[in-house]
């Protein structure tokens, strides 16, 4: 991104015309990006809360007051009966970064002995099951994609989540490719595709399966790859006789005749794309999902040719060195509490993992009281009274209302920073444009100072931002020779030392314990799990749990909006438009409920409840509902939001959420 700036102000936000993925353009989002650095109700100086939690209601204090106030609590809790281990960090991507993101901040945590977190909110499942089939979360590189004669889109709003992969899949579409959609729901992206497959949430593992099961029947799996690349193949080939794909029809909601013809397009195809994204991972089954799928280039060879192969991520392949940023040899041995149970966390005495009770809580790049599951008990957590909480934060958010204080942070154009990539293979630096505003400071050194005032001395936290830069540079991994710092200071971005375009297993060379594609994990199996690819259901799936989803009828998935970044940018007049909370239902689930275009409705579970507005039609398949989030609960009618009905339960690897496997009913307001 290129920041023009004028008199010390930034004037224009611009993708770089010169890199390969942004191309001059940015994202719907990341376009408003000044809208948001300059919005009137940016936090700029420290404040205090003066009212009930909950309220709101601040006073405006000085740095010193506030960080030395903040200091002595955390101390005498950290001498207290319960030692460190009573406060909790909790903080994920909403700043992004290398330095902003996990340096000072760990260090800080560290170094007091807090209990750590198992940050899980958003990739572990699929990265578990990337693991555990072909090593790591590397994927296939989108730079090939204009050799790709088959693009198949599963479970990726590609237009929203990631536009700037359109324009390379647009190339294949341009040379011939076709392109196929596989999402429950009729996205903008599922539009612009040959095909859309409204499959079952939930079912994605059975339809990788069936397609396995007709590739192995027809010949078109390629034995030369397999047997010098895999392991288990002979064990895989037994585990897919049981999905045929007569039965997988029952179980995705797909025809025989389309699972069989999407086998067949990916068996004949010489270089076919798979591009999966999170949100498939977001139900009980969800790393046995992307584990199955990722199984599939290795069937057909797939792997060796440019344009082929799948892709969650390529971020496995950046090897900065996080240990120097983080310092993690400064804990002592603590407890690790996953933030997707931030609710029991708060509630329950023993924080649900044994020992202390949670006395005081440090939040930074995340909006747990909206995005976090079961909202309803992160938010009785907040309310507590002897629940010391600071939040660092650009806004005063549905989580800083609950604050005893609040600081204000600096913006990715206020700070210096170096980032990875999720989807392809360039580093980036970001530089600060302007001076921050107000009394902004970075994470890094807010947590600098509060290490001081916290009495914790340690040499580590003289480090300035430009040291904690080359202390992440300080790699010997091959692909990160040509990220250095003097690259980064000249150009900006630098593609990691791989070929372009990237073929990371054409070749074998897989990351896993046995170097092969493993479709017998013998890892997964001393886990006690199931070793072979297999249709892993939600917990929720109404054939396990019939008296809940005779309740509970509908599948609710509640992506992000278009215009909203999870619950970032919800607070931009200009994003929000005249917009409302809304929830999209198939015209055969409406009509069944009597709920017509435009109806206010209550989307509700034994969990809670929340309010919106009715969209009929075919943009989801019949047993969905979408609400399309995540809003802040202070910006919607009723104070709710979508995470009033999720739960805190977990996905079968990774420890990851389950924000999609939730079943709800939908009825007519006040009925």
């Amino acid at each position: 991104m290129i920041t023009t700036v004028q008199d010390g102000r930034a004037t224009r936000v611009q993708g770089d015309p010169e890199h390969p993925f942004t191309a001059g353009f940015l994202c719907a989002k990341v376009n408003r990006y000044l809208e948001r650095t300059y919005h009137a109700d940016r936090l700029l100086h420290p404040l205090k809360r003066v009212g009930r939690k909950g309220r709101g209601e601040f006073a405006q204090v000085t740095w010193n007051e506030a960080l030395h106030d903040i200091g002595h609590r955390l101390r005498a809790i950290a001498d207290g009966p319960h030692g460190a281990q009573a406060i909790l960090p909790y903080s994920y991507a909403g700043t992004m970064g290398m330095l902003q993101a996990q340096s000072m901040d760990r260090r800080f945590f560290h170094a007091l002995g807090a209990s750590k977190l198992d940050r899980t909110i958003c990739s572990t499942a699929g990265t578990w099951g990337m693991r555990m089939t072909v090593g790591a979360n590397v994927g296939a590189d989108a730079e090939g994609l204009a050799s790709s004669d088959l693009v198949l889109l599963w479970g990726t709003n590609t237009l929203t989540a990631n536009p700037h992969l359109w324009p390379f899949v647009r190339q294949a579409k341009e040379k011939g490719a076709r392109l196929i959609c596989i999402d429950p729901i009729r996205t903008r992206t599922a539009d612009q595709c040959d095909e859309w497959l409204g499959i079952r949430p939930g079912t994605d593992a059975a339809l990788a399966l069936a397609m396995m099961h007709v590739l192995f029947a027809e010949g078109l799996q390629d034995d030369d790859y397999l047997a010098r690349h895999t392991l288990g193949a002979d064990q895989l080939r037994e585990r897919v006789q049981d999905y045929a794909p007569s039965r997988v029809a029952s179980i995705t909601g797909l025809t025989e005749e389309h699972i069989v013809a999407l086998a067949r397009a990916y068996g004949r195809a010489k270089a076919a794309f798979i591009r999966v994204n999170y949100g498939m991972q977001r139900h009980g089954g969800g790393a046995m999902a992307v584990r199955t799928i990722a199984c599939l280039p290795a069937v057909t060879g797939h792997w060796r040719r440019a344009g082929g192969g799948v892709q969650l991520s390529t971020s496995a392949n950046f090897k900065y060195n996080t240990a120097a940023l983080e310092r993690p040899e400064l804990s002592p041995d603590v407890r690790t509490i996953n933030m997707i149970r931030l609710g029991d966390a708060l509630t329950l005495p023993d924080a649900g993992v044994g020992g202390a009770p949670v006395q005081a809580l440090v939040v930074y790049n995340s909006n747990p009281a909206a995005v976090a599951p079961d909202r309803n008990r992160v938010l009785t957590g907040l309310r507590r009274e002897d629940l010391f909480t600071v939040v660092l934060e650009h806004f005063q958010t549905d989580t800083a209302d609950y604050a005893d204080y609040v600081l204000p942070a600096t913006t990715q154009l206020e700070h210096l920073d170096v980032h990875f990539a999720y989807g392809h293979h360039y580093a980036t630096l970001n530089r600060p444009a302007i001076a921050p505003l107000g009394e902004c400071k970075p994470n890094t050194q807010i947590f600098r100072e509060l290490a001081a005032h916290t009495a914790l001395d340690d040499a580590c936290f003289a480090d300035d931002d430009d040291t904690l830069l080359r202390q992440a540079l300080d790699t010997t991994d091959p692909k990160m020779a040509t990220v250095t710092y003097e690259a980064l200071m000249e150009h900006g971005w630098v593609r990691l030392n791989v070929a372009t375009p990237y073929l990371p297993y054409a070749d074998g060379g897989f990351g896993t314990p046995s170097g092969k594609c493993e479709f017998h994990s013998a890892r997964m199996e001393a886990m006690g799990l199931d070793p072979l690819p297999a249709f892993t259901p939600p917990h929720e799936f109404p054939e396990l749990v019939p008296e809940l989803a005779a309740r509970y009828p509908l599948t609710l998935i509640s992506s992000p909006r278009h215009q909203f970044l999870n619950s970032t940018f919800v607070n931009m007049a200009s994003l929000r438009r005249d917009a409302v909370p809304e929830v999209a239902l198939h015209e055969s689930d409406a009509l069944l409920r009597g709920i017509t275009e435009g109806a206010q409705v209550v989307v509700f579970n034994d969990r809670g409840a929340f309010s919106a507005v009715a969209r009929v039609g075919n943009t989801v398949r019949a047993g969905v509902a979408w609400a399309p989030s995540i809003w802040w609960g202070k910006l919607t009618g009723d104070g709710h939001n979508a995470n009033e009905t999720t739960s805190q339960r977990t996905t079968d690897m990774g420890g990851g959420p389950v924000f999609y496997d939730n079943l709800v009913e939908v009825a007519v307001a006040g009925a």
